[in-house]
C-alpha cells in the first residue's frame, strides 16, 4: 500500500514543476560590445585577447575562425550565434555575423539572472493570458432562469 501510495505521489509531483532546469550554455560567450571593439585590421593576438580561443580553428585552413554560441533558458528558449573571422595573414581582413542580434536573440548577449527572470516572468504572463481566453471560450452555454418573469 505504501509503495503504491509512494508511486502515485512521485507522478503528482513530476507532473509539477518543481525542478528547476539550469539554462544551458556551450561554446564562446558572445557579447555584443566584445563584437563592437573588433575592426577590419586587427591582429590574431589581439582578436583572441578581446573574443578569446575560437571554437572552430582548423588545423589545416588557419585563414578562418569560427566563435559558435548557444543558449538554452530554464523555459526552453534557444538562441544560437554564430561569428565568423577571415584572416589576410596575421590580421582580419573579413568579418561575418558581427551585427547585432535582433530581439529573439537578445537571450545569448546577456543571459544574467535579471534577464532570466523578466522571460520567465513575460513567459508565465503570456501562459496565464491563453489560459484565461480559453476559459472564456468553453463552449458552455447558460440558459437563463424562467422561473421568475
Amino acid at each position: 500500500m505504501r509503495v503504491i501510495l509512494l508511486v502515485l505521489t512521485a507522478l503528482a509531483l513530476s507532473a509539477c514543476q518543481i525542478v528547476y532546469k539550469l539554462p544551458t550554455r556551450q561554446g564562446n560567450v558572445i557579447e555584443q560590445k566584445q563584437l563592437d571593439q573588433l575592426q577590419v585590421g586587427m591582429s590574431r593576438e589581439q582578436v583572441r585577447f578581446l573574443m578569446g580561443t575560437p571554437v572552430a580553428a582548423s588545423p589545416f585552413e588557419d585563414r578562418r575562425w569560427d566563435y559558435v554560441g548557444y543558449y538554452k533558458s530554464p523555459r526552453g528558449k534557444v538562441s544560437s550565434r554564430v561569428v565568423s573571422l577571415w584572416f589576410d595573414g596575421d590580421k582580419v581582413s573579413r568579418m561575418d555575423g558581427v551585427k547585432a542580434p535582433d530581439a529573439d536573440n537578445k537571450a545569448l548577449e546577456d543571459p544574467d539572472v535579471k534577464t532570466v527572470l523578466r522571460e520567465d516572468k513575460k513567459a508565465q504572463a503570456e501562459e496565464t493570458r491563453i489560459e484565461s481566453e480559453q476559459g472564456k471560450e468553453s463552449g458552455v452555454i447558460l440558459t437563463p432562469d424562467r422561473s421568475s418573469p
